[in-house]
């Protein structure tokens, strides 16, 4: 198994105005793409990857002469790996209103000529994907083999399922939910009110003072860190370890080690990551709901769906519970949809789609091998 070596991404830029769920549109816009393998003759072999909150379209390889930058699910796709790059052409596209690139709230708005700021549209999952059906007309792929999504990936995943049926075969999501609990709203609540509370956030216009909110991005990434990792994980690699010897009785000072590490992923979050972003994305969550239309029904949401489908799950993950993969499965099969569902044994929380776990690998790489027959590889 290696690595797809040195990649360089596309930026495709789009003159027609995408009209949003908001009823609000963005027009003159780009989006960053990243593509890995080949495509083949009659283009039936593509896999669309959605990327969650805080990834992008560098899915997989490295940038060259950049140390450390493999993409965030190299350990999956590549040759032999268990999405195969030598069978599957895979793509990559970073959302509109990110920070890696697609055009976002850094960038400057061509109808006022001044950067975007607070005035950058809402998206949400339903506008991501629509964007991306564009990327694809682009590339000229009418169908898809494959969507692939974890978390709010998954998220994205589901939606091409419903609202593009005719244009993927097979739907593959992992560690998501049809929608967000009460809980994963109030998380990300919180998070949201550290940023717009942070005295440098000037309402969201902080670009034009010259400063960035990174004492609120900081709390909400600590926040976030949190609601990833188990209860399980968190014990055995801090536990209740101390900076030092000693207690320091300081109220404000690290004393224990997992408050160190929490900060330091604070810390290095808010160099990267864009304050807005942080709000939109975490907003295009909350609102994802596709069976909000049929009365909350979610059998009667997947009934126009088409494709076959596989769910994923992790036992340890309390963001995205095994039971709402299962709620999916259920009204899947209530429409007598083709689904596979693995629900894993793994210690990490939410963040185990993100590693190298043998089990989950091991389904992946067992359905791919089935959507590669299709084609003949």
């Amino acid at each position: 198994m290696g690595s797809v070596g040195d990649v360089t991404p596309q930026r495709m830029a789009f003159s027609e105005p995408l009209r949003l769920r908001s009823g609000a549109s963005i027009g003159d816009y780009w989006l960053m793409v990243e593509t890995y393998g080949q495509l083949n003759a009659d283009k039936s072999n593509a896999v669309l990857v959605c990327h969650a909150l805080n990834a992008s379209h560098h899915v997989a390889g490295t940038y060259a002469g950049q140390a450390r930058s493999e993409g965030w699910w190299d350990n999956l796709i590549g040759p032999g790996k268990p999405l195969d790059t030598d069978r599957f052409f895979v793509i990559g596209i970073n959302n509109l209103g990110s920070c890696f690139g697609s055009t976002g709230p850094m960038h400057d708005n061509p109808a006022t000529g001044r950067v975007y700021g607070a005035d950058f549209p809402v998206v949400t999952v339903h506008d991501w994907v629509d964007a991306q059906a564009r990327v694809l007309e682009r590339l000229g792929i009418s169908q898809l083999a494959a969507v692939l999504g974890g978390s709010l990936g998954g998220m994205q995943a589901l939606d091409w399922s419903l609202r593009y049926p005719e244009r993927l075969r097979h739907c593959i999501a992992i560690a998501t939910a049809p929608n967000l609990s009460a809980q994963n709203i109030a998380f990300n609540e919180v998070a949201r009110r550290a940023i717009i509370t942070d005295p440098d956030f000037h309402g969201g216009f902080f670009y034009e003072h010259g400063v960035l909110p990174k004492r609120g991005l900081r709390v909400a990434r600590m926040i976030g860190h949190i609601t990833y990792l188990s209860d399980d994980v968190m014990e055995q690699k801090f536990g209740r370890q101390m900076r030092a010897a000693e207690l320091g009785y300081s109220t404000q000072d690290i004393e224990f080690q997992i408050e160190s590490y929490l900060r330091h992923q604070g810390d290095k979050f808010s160099e990267y990551f864009d304050a807005n972003t942080y709000l939109l994305i975490t907003r295009a969550l909350d609102y994802f709901d596709p069976a909000r239309e049929f009365g909350g029904d979610l059998s009667r949401t997947f009934a126009s769906s088409r494709c076959n489908y596989l769910v994923a799950s992790f036992t340890t993950d309390w963001r995205f519970s095994p039971a709402r993969s299962r709620e999916i499965v259920k009204a899947l099969l209530d429409n007598k949809r083709d689904v596979s569902y693995a629900e894993i044994d793994a210690p990490h929380g939410h963040d185990a789609f993100l590693l190298e776990d043998p089990r989950y690998h091991g389904v992946l790489r067992a359905y791919f091998e089935r959507v590669a027959k299709e084609f003949g590889q």
